[in-house]
C-alpha cells in the first residue's frame, strides 16, 4: 500500500534520491525544500519551520505514514547549527501528530559518522538544553566544529527521544542513518580542494572502492521509513564504508 512520505531536503542530495525512490515504489511524496519542491520553507529559522509543519498539515490533514529530516547543510558556520539540529528537531517534533495518526508511523533523521568526531561540547549541550541563541553563540566562537556538532547532538536527541512516550509509547519508530562521505552537491565542493580530501581520508577512511552516491545511501532510508517492525528504534545505522569500524573498532 502506497504510503504519504514527507522528506525535508528533498531538491538535492541524498534527499532527492530518496524521494525519486520512494515515488518510484508509488508512494506519495511530499517534498520540503528551500526552493524547487513541493513546500518552500527555510529550515534555519523559527518562522520558516512553523510554516513548513502548517504546510505539511493543509496538504495531509489525515496524517503521514513517514517523515525523513534530511534537510542539511555542510558549513563552518552558526547556519549549520540551525538547520541540521533545530531544523531537524523541530520537523520530527512539529510532524508527529500527523504520524501518530497512520497505522505503521516511521521516521527517519540523517545523522552523520560526523557525529563520532571530536568537537564543541558546549554547542552540543547548549543544543541538548533548547537553547538555540546560546547553541548559535557558542557555533560562532568556535564555527569550524559546527557541522560534526550538529550531527552529534542531533544523534543524541534521537536516541533519548526515541525511547520516549511520545515517540516509541505512540508506536512512532524514530530511527538515524549516519551516511559517511557521500558525492553530493554538499560535498562536491570539498573534493575540489587537496587539503580537503587529505582531511577527509583522515576523518572519513573507507574500505569500500569509492565514497558513496546518494542513491546508495536513500536504498538505506527507505528501508527505514517503510520497515514494517516496530521493534526496531533509536537505532542509527551507519552507512560509511566501513569508517566507523575502522575509527572505533571496540565500540557497538
Amino acid at each position: 500500500m502506497p504510503r504519504t512520505i514527507v522528506i525535508t531536503g528533498a531538491a538535492s542530495g541524498i534527499g532527492k534520491a530518496t524521494a525519486e525512490l520512494c515515488r518510484a515504489a508509488g508512494d506519495i511524496v511530499i517534498g520540503v525544500d528551500l526552493s524547487g519542491s513541493d513546500i518552500s520553507a527555510d529550515l534555519s529559522k523559527p518562522e520558516g519551520r512553523a510554516a513548513m509543519v502548517a504546510e505539511v498539515e493543509r496538504m495531509a490533514p489525515g496524517g503521514i505514514d513517514s517523515l525523513l529530516a534530511g534537510a542539511g547543510i555542510s558549513r563552518p558556520d552558526p547556519i549549520s547549527i540551525a538547520v541540521n539540529y533545530y531544523g531537524a528537531v523541530a520537523t520530527l517534533e512539529g510532524l508527529r501528530p500527523l504520524l501518530a495518526k497512520s497505522a505503521s508511523p516511521r521516521a527517519v533523521a540523517i545523522c552523520s559518522t560526523a557525529a563520532i568526531l571530536q568537537g564543541n561540547d558546549h554547542v552540543v549541550e547548549a543544543c541538548l538544553a533548547g537553547d538555540e541563541a546560546a547553541a548559535l553563540a557558542a557555533c560562532a566562537a568556535a564555527p569550524m566544529s559546527a557541522y560534526p556538532d550538529s550531527k552529534k547532538a542531533l544523534t543524541r536527541w534521537l536516541r533519548a527521544a526515541a525511547v520516549k512516550p511520545e515517540w516509541a509509547g505512540a508506536g512512532i519508530s524514530l530511527n538515524g542513518i549516519g551516511p559517511g562521505v557521500v558525492l553530493s552537491p554538499m560535498t562536491a565542493p570539498l573534493f575540489e580542494d587537496p587539503v580537503m580530501v587529505a582531511a577527509i581520508q583522515r576523518s572519513n577512511p573507507i574500505v569500500s572502492k569509492t565514497y558513496a552516491q546518494p542513491e546508495e545511501i536513500a536504498e538505506v532510508i527507505r528501508f527505514l521509513l517503510t520497515v514494517q517492525t516496530p521493534y526496531l528504534l533509536g537505532q542509527v545505522l551507519f552507512v560509511d564504508g566501513g569508517s566507523d569500524a575502522l575509527l572505533r573498532p571496540g565500540q557497538f
